[in-house]
């Protein structure tokens, strides 16, 4: 990377080349973890409260503990522009970007055709080419940036794909048994916590039983 200033995008310190459009493009690429922490995780929670969502996002929280204690140990350099990025105090390998972003991918794909299976194939399609493509465009913005080297990056999405791959399993298998008595805990019906995971098609589910109530007689429109 050659010696031009640098400029991070507002409020998130994420740094790219001055005038360097593609660079600015990935800079804002690479803060995909933090949108869909922020953004879907926290609406989810707030909107839905699904259980397998909510492990989910656990999941990713504890794959994020895992790279940082690995990190920790392992004590592994970044790249030499660590010095322009201000960024030589901390360790590179693995990339936890690139492990977040292949553990949701994992998970997501994982999940979604549990979900759909190949009754809606096309709705799966579409869930894969939004995915796949923004993991590795992360992983590619976290070296063009100079954040991290390739063989960085590849560890960190070969470790997210397999955390991610082992966590749905436990929380297929191990965990998902005990949705019931987490809904009703007083815990899942103090903040409505539910498991839909068993409903073939939820979003027919749920329309068919919006407009049940619209047409029951002790419905009422909020004011």
């Amino acid at each position: 990377m050659s010696q031009h200033p640098l400029k991070a995008v507002t409020l998130t310190h994420v740094r790219y080349q001055k005038g360097d459009q593609l660079g600015h493009f990935l800079a804002w690429v690479s803060l995909v973890p933090v949108f869909i922490s922020l953004g879907g995780f926290s609406s989810h929670f707030i909107f839905r409260r699904e259980l397998q969502t909510m492990f989910f996002a656990l999941g990713l929280l504890i794959s994020q503990f895992v790279n940082e204690v690995i990190k920790t140990s392992v004590q592994q350099a970044r790249p030499e522009t660590c010095a322009l990025l201000e960024m030589c105090d901390s360790h590179g390998w693995p990339s936890s970007h690139s492990q977040y972003m292949f553990f949701f991918a994992v998970y997501f794909t994982l999940l979604t055709y549990r979900r759909l299976g190949l009754i809606c194939r096309n709705q799966l399609i579409v869930a894969y080419l939004l995915v796949w493509p923004m993991a590795v465009l992360t992983m590619y913005s976290r070296v063009y940036l100079g954040y991290h080297t390739v063989a960085q990056v590849f560890a960190g999405a070969g470790l997210g794909a397999v955390l991610g791959w082992g966590w749905f399993w436990i929380v297929n298998n191990v965990i998902s048994g005990m949705f019931p008595l987490i809904e009703e805990s007083a815990f899942g019906r103090f903040f409505y916590v539910k498991d839909t995971s068993h409903i073939p098609n939820v979003l027919r589910f749920e329309y068919e039983n919006a407009r049940s109530a619209r047409k029951h007689p002790s419905y009422k429109r909020a004011d």
